[in-house]
Formats: C-alpha cells, sequence, structure tokens
C-alpha cells in the first residue's frame, strides 16, 4: 500500500501532467493568431525594417511606428503587442534598457528565422508564402473541411464553385499572389537543389513542366547555361511569365501533352493531384523523353508515421493544405512514390534528400535504386 506522502506525489504528478495538457489545449485552440499576426508583421514590413537598420541593431516600438510614417496615436502600444508575441515563438529577440529617467525600455532584433521572412541577397523570402496561405481566397476552403468529409467534393471548389487552377485563371490579382509565394519560395529551394544536385550537367533540352512564370528554369539555365531551356505552364500563368536568357515559355495543358526534351523537371507538381492524374502526367512524360532521359521530381516526403517532429509537422501540415485545396492532391511516402514511377515506366528511381527530398526518375532501362 502506498504512504500518505507517495500518494500524495502521485496526485501531484497526475495534476502536473493535466495541466501541461490543459495548457497544450489552449494553445491549440489559439493557433490561428500566430499566422496571422505574422501577417500583420509582414504587410507593416516589420521584419525589412528591422533589418534594414543594420546588423545587430535593435528597435524599438516606437522606431518601427515613426518608420511606418503612421498617424496613429496608438499605433506603438499595437506593434509592440505584435512584437511581443512573435518574441514568444524565437521570430524575433528582445532586450531591455533602462533610459535616463528610469524607465524600462524594449527594443527587438531579428533572430536567424527572420533571414527567411526578409527579402535576402536575391530579393526573395517566405513572407509571400504567408501572404498566399492567409490570403481570404485560400483560408475560405478551411471552413468546409467537414463538408468534404459528409458530402465529398474538395473544400476549395465547395468553396468557390470551381477548382483551384480555374479560379487562379479568372482572378487576377490572387493569381499574382500564388505565383509570387510560388516564386520567392522556389528560388530559396532552388538554391539548396543547385548546390547539391549534379544532375543538370549532362542536360541538354530541359522541360519545367507547371515551371510558373519561369523561376526555377532561369535558376537552373543560369548555373548550366548549356542547356535549352522551355518553361511550360497553363496560358494564364505563362502570359504573366518575364523573359529569361535561355528559356523559351510555352503554354499548353500538361495532361494533353508536353514539348520534347532530354530531361523533365517537375516541382511540387504531383502533390497537387490524384495518383490517377500522376500517372496520366508521368506516362506523358515518358512518351516526350528518349530511351536514356529522365524525370527529376521534387516533392517532400511523407513519414510512414505521425511523427512529432518539426520536420514531420511541416510536410502534415502540406498535406492538408493539398487536402483542402485540390481534387486527390496529397503528400507521398516514398514508397508510393516508388509505384508511382514503376507503374508509369519508369525503371529506376535515385532519391537525395535535401530541404525537401528529390528524385531522378530515370526512363532508362536500370533497375531501382534508392541511394
Amino acid at each position: 500500500m502506498a504512504t500518505l506522502v507517495e500518494h500524495q506525489g502521485q496526485q501531484n504528478g497526475s495534476k502536473d501532467v493535466d495541466e501541461e495538457a490543459c495548457m497544450y489545449a489552449i494553445h491549440l485552440v489559439g493557433m490561428t493568431v500566430l499566422p496571422m499576426t505574422l501577417r500583420a508583421a509582414i504587410e507593416l514590413g516589420v521584419f525589412e525594417h528591422i533589418q534594414a537598420a543594420g546588423p545587430d541593431s535593435y528597435l524599438t516600438a516606437e522606431d518601427l511606428a515613426a518608420r511606418l510614417g503612421t498617424s496613429n496615436p496608438l499605433a506603438p502600444a499595437m506593434i509592440e503587442r505584435i512584437l511581443r508575441l512573435l518574441t514568444s515563438y524565437s521570430v524575433l529577440n528582445f532586450t531591455d534598457t533602462v533610459d535616463g529617467e528610469g524607465r524600462t525600455v524594449r527594443s527587438y532584433c531579428t533572430t536567424h528565422v527572420c533571414k527567411f521572412l526578409a527579402s535576402n541577397q536575391d530579393g526573395v523570402s517566405m513572407a509571400p508564402i504567408v501572404l498566399m496561405n492567409t490570403d481570404k481566397v485560400l483560408m475560405e476552403s478551411w471552413y468546409h473541411i467537414k463538408d468534404a468529409v459528409t458530402n465529398g467534393g474538395v473544400p476549395f471548389n465547395i468553396a468557390h464553385g470551381m477548382n483551384a487552377f480555374e479560379y487562379y485563371g479568372k482572378d487576377p490579382n490572387f493569381n499574382q499572389v500564388f505565383n509570387e509565394g510560388m516564386k520567392n519560395h522556389s528560388v530559396i529551394i532552388m538554391k539548396n537543389i543547385l548546390e547539391r544536385y549534379k544532375g543538370f550537367e549532362e542536360v541538354n533540352v530541359l522541360i519545367d513542366v507547371g515551371g510558373g512564370i519561369g523561376g526555377n528554369i532561369s535558376m537552373i539555365i543560369a548555373k548550366y547555361p548549356h542547356i535549352r531551356g522551355i518553361n511550360f505552364d497553363l496560358p494564364h500563368v505563362i502570359s504573366v511569365a518575364p523573359p529569361f536568357q535561355g528559356v523559351e515559355h510555352v503554354s499548353g495543358n500538361m495532361f494533353e501533352s508536353i514539348p520534347i526534351g532530354d530531361t523533365i523537371f517537375i516541382k511540387w507538381i504531383l502533390h497537387d493531384w490524384s495518383d490517377e492524374y500522376c500517372l496520366k502526367l508521368l506516362k506523358i512524360c515518358a512518351k516526350s523523353l528518349p530511351d536514356n532521359g529522365k524525370v527529376i521530381v521534387v516533392e517532400y516526403i511523407l513519414p510512414d508515421a505521425p511523427l512529432a517532429t518539426l520536420e514531420a509537422k511541416n510536410i502534415f501540415n502540406l498535406d492538408m493544405i493539398m487536402f483542402a485545396n485540390n481534387l486527390g492532391g496529397k503528400e507521398r511516402t516514398m514508397n508510393e512514390f516508388k509505384k508511382l514511377a514503376m507503374l508509369s515506366g519508369f525503371s529506376c528511381l535515385k532519391a537525395l534528400l535535401v530541404m525537401p527530398i528529390f528524385g531522378s526518375w530515370n526512363s532508362s532501362n536500370s533497375k531501382l535504386e534508392v541511394p
């Protein structure tokens, strides 16, 4: 039999667990606050202003309000609350000093995270992705998850009466938001890919299928100028694509035909579609390639188990975004990608881990390899 002291200790332990669980539940129900506050900070230019102040510079809420040029006398207090929340999530850092009148003055500086939220040397950041994901157009999809589960359908389609790709072509404002988001994210990821992957060295003609406004292929061609690049996407996307040296913009439907080349590049396209459509696309790719050609696929790899790591959570978040906005869209495990590769006629799959994971699917007769 447990003693009174032991029994009390067990009760206290149980109480601590309950309190911790309660605090976590409270945190979960308030999780909409962070992304919307992050959006506000980006729209206000908080990260850009702090970064522009110089390395190791600290700004107060009053400093930021002055830089915004607002006439609202309450702006400094409002900005302080934004900064305080972001600091609690380690997005910013702070220091307290005492002024000549004995008052505590709090000022803020950037952290390593901020270098991804303010424009870098390439003029890009992840801020446009925040603006895209929190835009009213995409946010509306989340209100229809229950409808999709109970009655079928795609949340985005239920919300807007058409699929996402049709909608982007009819809403030029959101089309610009989407293109900017994808362009900025792509540049960050492509730098990692180009540093680690050497599979472009022997490519002659590269087709970027679903290449958006050409950000991916322009970076590839800049490093490998011997390649002839073709950026292939829907007409409403190509219509706003800027010119790039060595890149030809071609419009069309990837489910009907794809320009001919010796290598096809597909980044973050397969996760938009069901297995049926992925197989259809990959079989069309196979027909457009010579026997020794290859498809380079860039995708996140879904963990086999629901892990609680930050990396896994990021991928599960993205999987839910696919669920909310695309018919059959989903993230896939490595085994699921192997199955798609084999069923569509590719006899070799090689995988290389960078920030996302991306593999080279070869249309040769070599066997399946996953190093």
